[in-house]
């Protein structure tokens, strides 16, 4: 059974780079075809895709956060993370991790999500 896991800051200031990190058990991120993404839901709104990176490395992103996402991986540690830089209150939401297919919504895994608020 494949197990994600988010761990992240969970408070984080403006202007600052936000860092999540997905821990994946029972499945290797390096299994084709896989793919492994990040979403996130702001208060109030609806799932906002992010981007995702797949077994063999090549990364997507959304293209209104391209300009600050970044998402790597360390496959000795069978993780994937995500970096969001200078951060403002709107990115206050729940982040998630899942993995599945490549294209958005086609997910077998997700992450339970960490809530990240962005404030002073």
């Amino acid at each position: 059974q494949v197990q994600l896991q988010e761990s992240g800051p969970g408070l984080v200031k403006p202007s600052q780079t936000l860092s999540l990190t997905c821990t994946v058990s029972g499945g290797s991120i390096t299994s084709r075809p896989y793919a492994w993404s990040w979403v996130r839901q702001a208060p109030g709104k609806g799932l906002e895709w992010m981007g995702v990176i797949a077994y063999d490395g090549r990364t997507s992103y959304s293209p209104s956060l391209k300009s600050r996402t970044s998402i790597s991986r360390d496959t000795s540690k069978n993780q994937f993370s995500l970096q969001l830089s200078s951060v403002t209150p709107d990115d206050t939401a729940v982040y998630y991790c899942a993995g599945g297919g490549w294209t958005y919504g086609q997910y077998d895994y997700w992450g339970q999500g960490t809530l990240i608020t962005v404030s002073p």
